[in-house]
């Protein structure tokens, strides 16, 4: 037997693997010999505790204390780490402390809520407000109203059914009749469309299927951690990535009980940093998952001259309204309103309460006489105004809910004694009133609602409304300034270096609405905005079949930046892009007619005849293409960080939103190609260098010298490996190629890590560091 090799306790390097059931941790077995090639250290899992069935992602839990039978049940978990430690590797686990599956016949613990009340012992797991509904947990399953419907509720002995679902009947209420035994329950079905503006139970985001945890309670914590904590103590599992903490009532509290328990393994956390914004010094964890990172990465390839230039030539073929993907930040607003009134309208509704109740009984005059009218408009006007995701108990609230957006807010009143509702919500947010119970449930209700709102308005709304550059719409993006200057990346990576060193840095993940092979192509755009909007007036010109022009837009960029694909998997995505902004159709409110013309321009356009033109276009860019897709490769492989590689992407990986980029992969790729390379080279030198890139290494700035020097990024970690790629090359090329630019080395000799034999010293013509590829990678030889 192949004795385990040692496997680092901080990862420098993860590989991200969607389990489901078609690829269970048997088929994850088989690919570790190749991933271990690869150079990764650990291998990084989707969620594997017990999910719905069929579940295709894993982030649906229904039992805390089993791992997924699915996939292959614990002890198919502790052969992949065996199998996985025999080759040097490490596990990450994926773990999701926010939300259960709202499936109550395959949660027994929700189950039991349902048939007990809030007397059952499980009734603190979940965060229902007991006080509304009536006492009764509002469940949005029917198709149509309860009038309609009744006739498909069957009650079978101690159940009730209603088609797929199941639920338990209060005990002794059996025999009653069905109107009588529906009031009767802990519960109430009805019709879908209610859990906008009546639901009970804190969701994740706006999804219904989706049931808030309360693991702020140390018993529902110890509960519901209790297998993931055995296996890290047992050595299975070695390190942590949470998802969402910004949905917990108490994301600091959370973060250090984990920390102790877990004995300080490395753990990073799915946190969105807005632009300035950084994470809470006083978490004791990594780092992020490296939304941030991916934010700079991108940045450094787009052109901000280009950008601004595509941004005209966008609103003149679109003319899009202002508040409608015309202007970014009057775009987010908008979409924060409606937002608030239609999918948070139950969240809303509750947090209003909360504030009612604590001004009504306050001893305070300032918060005393409070309309609950005036308390949901100063409400609304404070969150739609938040520009983080949520103010945080470590943080400075007062920088978050700043004093300029509560004078906005109060210009939503006539009356100026009225507009008083915005001091009296924005001092309780602020902890001006004392820390009793009814202000923490205020603070925690209201930071929980902006985190929800935030990821709403902003990723699963405006997202799908400003579309000038596909690309900047990313999670953690400022789609209102894409470009990131080289200097600005590089005081970025300092601060990583400094304060987050081991932080998690990605390009493309199972959430990335494009990949990075996707975005690094669309990025060429800001490069030629001219040429980009003659190719849509060729492909336009006759203006048939165009249902409207930001989709028509969008639909060009997403078959230039995909490349030649399935029409059906651009169609799939452009279906959820309408349903997203929401402008003339969404989930909820379907258009058919606006859908199918939606569908039939598709056909016939970006993914017919005259998508050839576009196909055409891209062909013609493709080595600036290129550069793009290997620089933000080996960038993100090499900056500060540990580098987190998604299923495929070591070669080329050409995906649009979920669910095409979590289709499944061929282990190894066909033709890995120069992206393989090089990646494979960065990742293995990683391994070898541990030291080169680790929490005590350095990160230097290394500038280019001459005509085209803004276009060499470049930079040196520890004094002993080199990085240096091509930004904005097709500028670069119309401009006279690098010509005399050098790059002046660091002492010593410097070899390709690609093709040892090539070494460079001294200032080096840039030109001869990138003639077989636009980057290179150098490791200090002597």
């Amino acid at each position: 037997m192949t004795p385990e090799r040692s496997v680092p306790a901080v990862p420098t390097a993860t590989y991200r693997l969607q389990l489901q059931p078609e690829f269970p941790f048997g088929a994850a077995g088989a690919v570790v010999p190749y991933l271990a090639s690869l150079g990764v250290s650990h291998l990084h899992l989707s969620p594997v505790l017990e999910a719905v069935p069929g579940s295709t992602h894993g982030y649906d839990v229904v039992d805390h204390a089993r791992v997924r039978e699915e996939l292959g049940g614990e002890e198919g978990l502790r052969a992949l780490s065996r199998t996985a430690r025999e080759h040097g590797l490490g596990l990450v686990l994926d773990i999701v402390p926010n939300h259960m599956a709202m499936a109550p016949r395959h949660n027994r613990a929700l189950w039991e809520v349902l048939r007990e009340g809030p007397k059952s012992p499980y009734a603190r797991w979940f965060d229902i407000d007991w006080e509304a509904q009536d006492g009764q947990v509002l469940l949005p399953v029917l198709g149509h109203p309860l009038s309609t419907e009744i006739g498909q509720l069957e009650v079978d002995g101690n159940l009730l059914r209603y088609y797929d679902h199941v639920f338990p009947l209060r005990e002794g209420t059996e025999e009653l009749p069905l109107p009588q035994l529906l009031d009767a329950q802990w519960y109430r079905p009805v019709w879908w469309r209610l859990a906008r503006t009546e639901l009970n139970y804190r969701r994740f985001f706006s999804i219904s299927e989706l049931i808030g945890v309360r693991v702020e309670d140390p018993e529902v914590f110890e509960a519901t951690h209790a297998k993931i904590l055995q296996l890290l103590h047992e050595g299975v599992v070695d390190g942590l990535r949470v998802d969402h903490p910004d949905g917990l009532s108490d994301p600091d509290g959370y973060l250090r009980r984990l920390h102790e328990a877990t004995g300080g393994r490395w753990t990073v956390v799915e946190k969105i940093l807005a632009d300035g914004e950084h994470l809470p010094a006083s978490w004791p964890v990594a780092g992020t998952t490296g939304y941030d990172a991916l934010r700079h990465i991108d940045g450094l390839f787009v052109d901000p001259a280009g950008a601004g230039e595509l941004l005209g030539q966008y609103r003149r073929f679109a003319a899009p309204q202002t508040d409608r993907g015309g202007d970014w930040a009057a775009t987010v607003r908008r979409a924060a309103y409606k937002v608030l009134t239609h999918e948070l309208a139950a969240e809303v509704d509750r947090l209003t309460r909360v504030a009612s109740r604590l001004c009504a009984t306050s001893p305070e005059p300032e918060l005393r006489d409070r309309a609950p009218w005036a308390l949901r408009t100063a409400l609304q006007e404070l969150l739609v105004r938040l520009e983080v995701y949520r103010p945080y108990a470590s943080g400075d609230a007062s920088r978050i809910v700043t004093e300029e957006a509560a004078a906005e807010a109060r210009a939503a009143f006539v009356v100026p004694e009225e507009a008083g509702a915005v001091d009296a919500v924005r001092d309780l947010v602020l902890g001006r009133y004392g820390d009793g119970p009814a202000q923490v449930e205020f603070r925690t209700r209201f930071a929980q609602t902006s985190s929800a709102l935030r990821a709403k308005s902003v990723e699963d709304t405006a997202f799908y409304r400003y579309v000038p550059l596909l690309s900047a719409t990313e999670v953690g993006g400022d789609p209102g300034s894409p470009a990131v200057s080289p200097d600005d990346f590089h005081a970025y990576c300092a601060r990583v270096q400094r304060d987050w060193p081991v932080s998690g840095t990605v390009a493309s993940t199972h959430d990335t609405k494009r990949s990075a092979d996707v975005r690094a192509a669309l990025a060429v755009l800001t490069e030629c905005p001219q040429r980009w909007a003659d190719v849509l007036a060729e492909v336009t010109r006759t203006g048939d079949g165009v249902p409207d022009a930001q989709l028509a837009w969008a639909a060009w960029q997403t078959v230039f930046g995909l490349g030649p694909a399935e029409p059906e998997r651009v169609q799939e995505a452009l279906l959820k892009h309408v349903r997203e902004a929401g402008l003339y159709t969404s989930w909820t409110e379907q258009e058919p007619p606006y859908e199918e013309a939606v569908a039939a321009f598709v056909a016939a356009g970006p993914c017919g005849a005259p998508g050839e033109h576009v196909t055409a276009f891209r062909s013609a860019l493709e080595p600036h293409i290129r550069a793009n897709v290997l620089g933000t490769a080996l960038v993100q492989l090499t900056m500060p960080g540990v580098p987190d590689v998604y299923q495929g992407t070591e070669s080329e990986y050409r995906a649009l939103v979920d669910p095409d980029n979590r289709r499944p992969v061929r282990f190894p790729p066909e033709d890995p190609g120069d992206k393989g390379a090089v990646t494979g080279a960065a990742l293995r030198l990683r391994a070898r260098r541990p030291e080169a890139f680790g929490d005590a290494a350095t990160y230097t700035p290394l500038a280019a010298e001459g005509a085209a020097a803004g276009h060499c990024a470049a930079f040196v970690r520890s004094g002993e490996v080199l990085t240096a790629v091509t930004r904005l090359s097709l500028r670069l090329t119309e401009a006279g190629g690098w010509r005399d630019t050098l790059l002046p080395l660091p002492p010593g000799r410097w070899a390709d890590v690609l093709d040892p034999e090539r070494e460079f010293t001294g200032h080096t013509r840039v030109a001869d560091l990138f003639d077989r590829l636009p980057v290179a990678l150098l490791e200090r030889a002597g």
